[in-house]
């Protein structure tokens, strides 16, 4: 069964990717002499997309049935799972709106995501007593459905701001939005480390001292540029750690968090030297013909929807958990705290559009931010600071 389960995860990936490039063909036809056409490609590349999307749910229904419990236990099944309801989250939207233009980026986001997964390990382990409730279902999937719905205004937003940022000319705007691209990149940066040291076959242990002062044993998959507390190497020839950090960063994740944006930046400059011009601006054209005040309507309207779905998820239900598990309601664990930033911050978006009537690119970029925000919880909240919601 496990074996199924990685198997129709690959052929959603493979299904996904394809469907880009038919968004790409959607776009490119989307005008009035070429409806037809338009309508051909567009009906091809939504097909295509609910081929891998069903593929998709096939994965994880396996997995689920393999495990025993929900597949959101750790970095790879959440990362995943999350990649998945963003794709479920834009077939909702594009029946909807029918703008290709969305599909033709959010259908990388989800690619990129599901790619961050699957350098996590992926074997089936059985759960901790802590987790095992059914508060985790319900919980870690409404909060990871309102995420994805969220992430579909960023693609709305960034569709808007890359048709309406003159890229011509030297601007805040036009660096803020080429800083967005080399985010993205980073994240790529992630899985060209990851596959590169585990091609090499990188593995060196390390011993450290914990909080409790007791020790413990930790396996490196990329050289140490950070240390755990007190850590000495058992491998011999091991990379010897530049810094010793305290115990509440895991080092060995910030480890991987700093090759990430070392990998990342090596490939953004190599792309910016092929290209010989920004990325943001090779992209642009792809949405000249995207509809602004339908980018707008859409990024507003996900917000409305993702909003109380995550609201629902990451705070009421985690809090109800919370106390079955651990006797109280908030404890201002990382997580919990980062979910209370994101409510927060959403709240004011809902707030500066409603009552201070922000649209356009100030409605775009808020929702881009929120974005971030979110990537920033799921990757450098995972993986550098402990705590008790530490994935992997």
């Amino acid at each position: 069964m496990a074996s199924l389960s990685s198997t129709l995860l690959f052929i959603a990936f493979v299904a996904y990717l394809v469907a880009t490039f038919l968004f790409g063909g959607a776009v490119k036809s989307s005008n009035a002499q070429t409806t037809k056409s338009f309508d051909r490609w567009g009906k091809l590349a939504i097909t295509v997309t609910i081929i891998g999307f069903i593929a998709n749910l096939g994965y994880f229904i396996t997995r689920w049935i393999a495990a025993g419990h929900a597949p959101v236990s750790n970095l790879f099944e959440f990362t995943a799972a999350f990649g998945m309801m963003i794709v479920g989250a834009f077939i909702l939207i594009y029946f909807i709106y029918k703008a290709p233009a969305l599909g033709l980026f959010a259908l990388p986001i989800a690619l990129l995501i599901i790619a961050y997964a699957s350098m996590f390990p992926k074997e089936i382990t059985p759960l901790i007593p802590a987790l095992k409730s059914y508060w985790l279902t319900i919980h870690v999937i409404t909060a990871a459905m309102g995420e994805a719905i969220l992430a579909i205004s960023a693609v709305a937003g960034f569709i808007y701001l890359l048709k309406n940022i003159d890229l011509t000319k030297r601007s805040k705007e036009r660096f803020w939005i080429e800083a967005v691209m080399y985010v993205l990149v980073l994240v790529v940066g992630f899985v060209v480390a990851s596959l590169s040291f585990y091609l090499v076959n990188y593995n060196a242990e390390y011993n450290y001292i914990s909080k409790d002062e007791t020790q413990h044993t930790i396996v490196y998959t990329m050289p140490a540029l950070f240390g755990m507390n007190e850590s000495e190497a058992i491998t011999d020839g091991a990379f010897e750690p530049l810094v010793e950090m305290p115990p509440l960063v895991n080092a060995k994740k910030l480890t991987t968090v700093v090759w990430s944006v070392l990998f990342g930046t090596v490939i953004y400059v190599l792309l910016r030297l092929i290209l010989r011009k920004r990325i943001s601006t090779v992209l642009q054209p792809l949405t000249k013909k995207s509809n602004s005040q339908l980018m707008d309507e859409i990024g507003y309207r996900s917000v409305l929807i993702g909003f109380p779905v995550f609201t629902l998820g990451a705070l009421i239900f985690a809090m109800i958990w919370a106390h079955e598990a651990w006797s109280r309601f908030w404890g201002w664990d990382p997580k919990e705290v980062w979910a209370l930033i994101t409510f927060l911050f959403y709240a004011v978006f809902l707030h500066l559009r409603l009552s201070k009537g922000w649209e356009g690119k100030k409605s775009a970029w808020i929702a881009l931010i929120g974005f971030i925000i979110i990537m920033f919880n799921l990757i450098a909240v995972n993986l550098i600071l402990a705590g008790l919601h530490s994935y992997a």
